[in-house]
This record gives C-alpha cells, structure tokens and sequence, in this order.
C-alpha cells in the first residue's frame, strides 16, 4: 500500500509538473498583458482638430524609413512678431517601443490647443520600431531628427537655441537616454537643447529592470547582454555633460516609476546636472493626455519650462 501511495503520489506531482508551463505562461501573458496595457495607451487613436491659424507641416521626412518623419504645427502668425523667433518643443511617442503614432491624440491634441497659439512650434515624431528596430537604434533616430529639425528650424520661422524635448512612457525612455548622453545626438549633427521633459518613464534604471522579475516585453526591447541594458539605461549614461531633465512620475503605477525617477535624480546631483521630479496622481495615460489642459500639472512643467530661457518664459507667461 505504501508503495502504491508513492506512485500516485509521484504520478499526481509529474502531472503537476507538466502543467505547471502553460498555467506559469498563461500567468506571466496576463501580467505582460497588465503590464503592456499602459504603455499601449499611446496606440488609441484620436483626430486632432486644429486651433484657428495653426497650420501642420505632416510627414516631413528626416530620414530614409518610411517611419523617420515627423508632422510639425506652426503658431499662427499673430501669435509671432515678424522678426521674431519661434522656441521649439519636440515630442517623442511611447508604446512600448513596438508601437505608437505621432498623431494620436494623446500625444498632441492638448499640447497644441495650450501651446502652439502662445507661438511655440510643437513636433511630434514616429520613429522606426521594434522588432526590427531595438531601442537604442530608436534613440538615434529621434537624434537625427532633432539634428533635421535645428537645420530646417529658421524655415519654419523657429528657433533651434529654444528647444525643448520631451516624451512620453518608451519615448520618455529614449528622450532620457539622449539627455543623459547628448553625445548620441552630437554625433548626428544635433546640437544641445536646453532641457529634457520625461513623462512616466519606468526605464530609467534598464540594468535593475533586468535584473528583477519583468513583464516579457522588457525582454523584446532590451534582450540579454548586460552591455546593451547600459548602454540604454539613461541612469548609467548620466554625465557632467547630460542636460537638465523634469521627471514627471505616476504614483498609481505598481511598478513605481518614481523609485526610478529619484534614483535618476541622486545620481545626477551627484554630477552636478539639474533633475527635477514631479509626482503625479495620474493614471500613465493621463500623464500624457492630461499635459496641455488648465490644471497645476500642466503649470508646474511650464514652470520647468520657463525657467530655461526667458523666451520661452515671455511665451508661457509662467515665471521660473
């Protein structure tokens, strides 16, 4: 009888055993799935209407790929004294590294209807995507597209000495790495800017992600050589050099993108680079609709912004 236990036994735990994988990927699909859920936000779609004199420049090309284009919205021309010169914000698109659209309306709905009629020119880019395209490769391209936009800036009446970058979720990733390590954006012809605005990044810290329990598509983005996750880590790229950069953090997130946003911060005070960090009680989707709207949100960037030149301070009527 003994004997015939332990061969049941045995039998029940192997049967245990073989399905312990599908249950186990079933489990760890639907925690990719919760997990992938806020950085697809950006892939809702939405039609933009224009504010009154705005005029779009759409798929301007900066480079070769049928993805390397950018739309640009021009104040209007009340809005700009004729010798004057238009400060620039540049907006990079998340989802996950995988997908995404420089029109959603997310991405630029409210940030034209709050901005562009000031007389800022707002340009939001697609860039090229995984699974052809890893992130760091990503990072270049929205290098070279700032380096396309400082060249064509005084044909849009825009002034390439005022520019702010910013990005959203995956984007906000790569907006971080380029201001952590300009020299990825130097070395295509880009010039400095003067700030970077992070919206709800949970990549700060690529090496710790990957070296924690993560949902998969960290894996798809980031693979396995330890080089790359530093390399795409805008944490290990901090420098003397990177550039003043605002963390806008969501404080509902499980993942706790502010963790990473005040380890960010640490660091580059170490170095002497300013790093701001502003917590928000947002979901990560209305971190980026909700930027543009009348709120304090919206008003503690401008203030970031503000005080970075006096230009863009005169535009946004927000005192540094």
């Amino acid at each position: 009888m003994r004997l015939l236990a332990l061969v049941l036994s045995s039998l029940l735990l192997l049967s245990h055993m073989a399905e312990a994988g599908p249950l186990r990927d079933l489990i760890n699909k639907r925690a990719d799935a919760r997990s992938s859920e806020m950085e697809e936000e950006d892939a809702a779609d939405g039609s933009t209407a224009l504010p009154a004199g705005v005029k779009l420049l759409a798929d301007i090309a900066y480079g070769p790929d049928k993805l390397q284009k950018m739309d640009v919205y021009l104040p209007p021309p009340s809005a700009q004294a004729p010798t004057a010169q238009a400060p620039i914000i540049v907006m990079v698109h998340g989802g996950a590294w995988r997908i995404g659209d420089k029109t959603h309306s997310k991405v630029v709905t409210n940030k034209i209807a709050r901005w562009v009629p000031k007389g800022i020119i707002l340009v939001s880019l697609n860039y090229r995507m995984l699974p052809d395209t890893a992130p760091l490769a990503q990072a270049e391209d929205a290098a070279l597209a700032l380096s396309v936009i400082q060249q064509k800036a005084p044909g849009w009446k825009g002034d390439s000495g005022q520019l702010i970058l910013m990005g959203h979720s995956a984007g906000a990733h790569l907006v971080s790495l380029l201001s952590s390590q300009p020299s990825i954006a130097t070395a295509f012809g880009a010039k400095p800017w003067l700030a970077t605005i992070s919206l709800d990044s949970a990549a700060l810290d690529v090496p710790t992600i990957m070296q924690r329990r993560h949902p998969r598509f960290y894996d798809q983005a980031f693979g396995k050589d330890a080089n790359y996750w530093r390399a795409t880590s805008p944490l290990q790229q901090l420098t003397q050099q990177s550039l003043p950069l605002l963390a806008v953090c969501s404080t509902q997130r499980r993942d706790n993108p502010c963790e990473q946003a005040y380890g960010y911060q640490r660091r580059a005070q170490e170095l002497g680079v300013r790093v701001e960090v502003l917590e928000q009680n947002l979901n990560h989707g209305e971190i980026n609709g909700q930027l543009g709207l009348e709120n304090p949100y919206t008003r503690r960037v401008e203030k970031f912004i503000s005080a970075q030149s006096a230009g863009l301070s005169e535009k946004l009527g927000s005192k540094p």
